[in-house]
């Protein structure tokens, strides 16, 4: 259709000279870079409320409500010979969108009537599509190209190349497969854009407004822009024609052109840091509990400035009395809402508590039903809030349960729920735009060598769907870990029916699944904790006791850490660290201080003892700094509010759990 697009110009040439006439295109058929036609030229101020943005390593324009217009120019200064727009053409652009709601739709640029604004040619984009809008004349509509479950508002990088010639239009995207489309109805020929002007970022109006960042939009008139672009070694950010301001230039005040608001993405939270890997190179985060503003080196956030906290003891806070003995807490925020924890309780009746924090301490919010919870796990997917509970109680048929924050009830309500077996544990992750669960199935009657599950959430469904199954032997916890760009899951293995002296598996992500990656000897383990310092990676076991059909047990045993080495591609051991039946580590940082305190819940004799917080001291390891009594001991969790930081642990033994406050200098 090109090849003939071309004959049709040479003929059309031709009888131009033939009449004396020399003819020319209504417009260059170079690359028109249409993002930097709506920039002002250097000696002209930036427009305001124009800002650059560093994200995930580049550059991009980010438009405010009221810059609409300004960012915007008469479509005469393109096409300069005639009025029309090319009937075969194609359009490159460059963006980052965050996640788009149901029924929004936002604009990455339009050409539109000054007079009667009337929507010409619009490029828009929405929940996971791309529409191309022409207004045909003539046919007294209008004509919209589709492309479905595209994928481009995910909040990363994309790169697009649309390519329309007659009733065929081309999406590529990241030089990947090209999709097509056929209309019934072709591009129009004749498209006046008479009157009209080039809006970027938006259709004139606030409305639609372009609400992620622009890097590169360009017309080409007459040919497709894939073959110029691709392949690339950096797909995502294939660049065809991008403004100079955009590109790795300083960005200090001189006199190469206008200087323009500029920031490195930022994030705020209160304690928990956000997610820092190859995506997030180069955003800020700034920790408004610990005063810290820090930045992502693609593996952890390093620090930049920071108010220097150190812990200097730990001191009773709250005595917490729930309904029953507990064996886990999971502490979470909901946005708007505030910060909750729910306990997993042994009775069924009245069951599991969702407490808030309200006035400095945890307050009973919600009563949830359960049997015989062992652990709960919170997560989000699209912004929707969920809480998954692990019930243990051996019936029939075992049933654990999946729970969605209502909104305009500001209850939990049931969602979904999922066979198991003695469930002891769930985790949650992400990989990529797949959100997962994976369930500790513990045992079927007598027999621990069971499987345990992997699900995948169906964005169709909204629910979860079984995806792979792990063979596990007593599985008492998951953990989930990133390390770059690869993905790890590992067991807790505790008890193979013989004995608690058996292998953990770690997992790792390949080819769609996960596959095994290092099997690690451990004595009837029941937690594994992973964390980063300085960029070195480790794990922490938590072995509970030594138990064979040949001998007494052993509940006061070594608990190990180990560490990545880079060269082997294996978790090595780092440090033993004697513990007395130990169920769980927690990792936390105060300051730039690094600790992990450990659950003792039984020596053989009493569960009644101390359990330890230990601070990382380099190539000391770990070194024991406070001892905490505690009775049953069974989970920890640290967390931050205004008004500092606390750790909680949960009792199997009694009502009883507590919160103790870190106090800092």
């Amino acid at each position: 259709m090109l090849a003939c697009h071309s004959l049709l110009i040479i003929w059309v040439l031709l009888a131009a000279t033939a009449r004396g006439q020399s003819w020319r295109p209504c417009t260059d058929l170079l690359p028109l870079d249409l993002l930097a036609r709506a920039l002002p030229s250097p000696r002209q101020a930036p427009p305001t409320q124009v800002q650059l943005v560093q994200s995930s390593g580049s550059r991009g324009l980010r438009l405010a409500s009221a810059v609409a217009t300004a960012l915007s120019f008469p479509a005469s200064q393109i096409f300069s010979n005639c009025d029309f727009f090319p009937a075969e053409f194609s359009l490159v652009a460059t963006f980052k969108i965050p996640r788009l709601r149901q029924k929004r739709n936002e604009y990455i640029f339009s050409v539109v009537e000054d007079g009667s604004d009337l929507l010409l040619l619009g490029l828009r984009v929405s929940e996971n599509r791309l529409h191309l809008l022409v207004t045909a004349p003539g046919v007294g509509g209008r004509i919209r190209l589709s492309f479905k479950d595209v994928g481009l508002d995910d909040n990363r990088w994309h790169t697009l190349v649309l390519a329309v010639t007659g009733p065929h239009a081309t999406l590529t995207i990241d030089c990947g497969l090209p999709l097509e489309l056929k209309q019934v109805q072709s591009f129009p020929s004749t498209l006046s854009t008479r009157g009209s002007r080039f809006f970027i970022g938006s259709r004139r109006r606030s409305r639609g407004r372009f609400s992620g960042l622009l890097r590169q939009l360009v017309l080409l008139p007459g040919s497709d822009a894939t073959p110029r672009l691709c392949p690339t070694r950096d797909p995502s950010l294939a660049e065809l024609s991008v403004p100079q301001v955009l590109k790795s230039i300083p960005l200090q005040p001189d006199h190469h052109g206008p200087v323009y608001p500029y920031e490195a993405e930022a994030r705020v939270t209160l304690g928990n840091p956000p997610q820092c890997s190859g995506p997030e190179q180069g955003q800020l985060w700034f920790n408004a509990q610990r005063k810290g503003l820090f930045i992502c080196d693609g593996f952890t956030w390093r620090t930049l400035l920071q108010n220097k906290e150190r812990l200097d003891y730990v001191e009773d806070y709250q005595d917490l009395y729930t309904s029953s003995e507990t064996f886990d807490v999971e502490v979470f925020s909901i946005p708007s809402e505030g910060l909750f924890m729910a306990a997993a309780n042994r009775d069924s009746r009245p069951g599991s508590g969702i407490y808030k924090w309200r006035n400095g301490s945890f307050q009973l919010y919600q009563n949830i039903s359960t049997q015989e919870a062992r652990a709960w796990k919170h997560f989000t997917i699209d912004d929707k809030i969920f809480l998954v509970v692990a019930n243990s109680k051996e019936t029939e048929t075992e049933l654990s349960v999946i729970y969605r924050w209502n909104q305009r009830r500001r209850r939990f309500l049931r969602h979904q729920t999922l066979e198991t077996h003695s469930a002891l544990d769930w985790e949650a992750f992400q990989i990529h735009n797949d959100s997962f669960l994976v369930v500790a199935n513990h045992r079927r009657d007598s027999n621990h060598n069971i499987h345990s599950v992997i699900y995948l959430w169906n964005p169709n469904t909204k629910l979860f769907e079984v995806n792979q199954t792990l063979s596990t032997s007593g599985a008492y916890d998951w953990e989930f870990f990133s390390i770059g760009p690869y993905h790890f899951l590992v067991v807790a293995n505790t008890f193979d029916g013989q004995m608690t002296t058996i292998s953990s598996t770690v997992y790792v992500w390949l080819n769609g699944c996960f596959q095994t990656f290092q099997s690690i000897p451990t004595v009837g383990a029941t937690d594994w904790e992973a964390f980063q310092i300085d960029g070195r990676f480790f794990l922490a076991v938590a072995n509970s006791q030594k138990f064979s059909d040949h001998g007494p047990s052993l509940y006061s045993i070594n608990s190990t850490v180990y560490e990545l080495n880079t060269l082997t591609q294996t978790f090595i051991h780092f440090q033993d660290i004697l513990t007395h039946s130990a169920v769980d580590w927690e990792f936390f940082t105060i300051g730039e201080e690094k600790f992990l305190v450990v659950a003792n819940s039984h020596d053989g004799s009493s569960y009644s003892l101390n359990s330890v917080v230990f601070r990382w001291q380099g190539s000391e390891g770990f070194v024991q700094v406070h001892s905490l009594l505690t009775s049953g001991c069974r989970d920890w969790e640290h967390f931050s509010t205004d008004e500092g930081s606390f750790l909680i642990y949960s009792s199997a033994t009694s009502r009883l759990s507590k919160v103790f406050k870190l106090r800092t200098y």
